[in-house]
């Protein structure tokens, strides 16, 4: 079974991209975007 952790982050009009692809180079996953929020998951580490 897959353990996930979940993590928000406010996105700014400017800097879409930006922020999408920084999150997306460590591992998250975008899930939904609601009022300006991304919500974003991915597999838990062990340990």
């Amino acid at each position: 079974m897959t353990i996930w952790e979940y993590a928000t982050a406010p996105l700014i009009s400017h800097a879409l991209q930006q922020i999408l692809n920084q999150w997306g180079s460590q591992g998250w996953e975008l899930v939904g975007v609601a009022d300006n929020v991304a919500y974003f998951k991915r597999p838990k580490q062990e340990g």
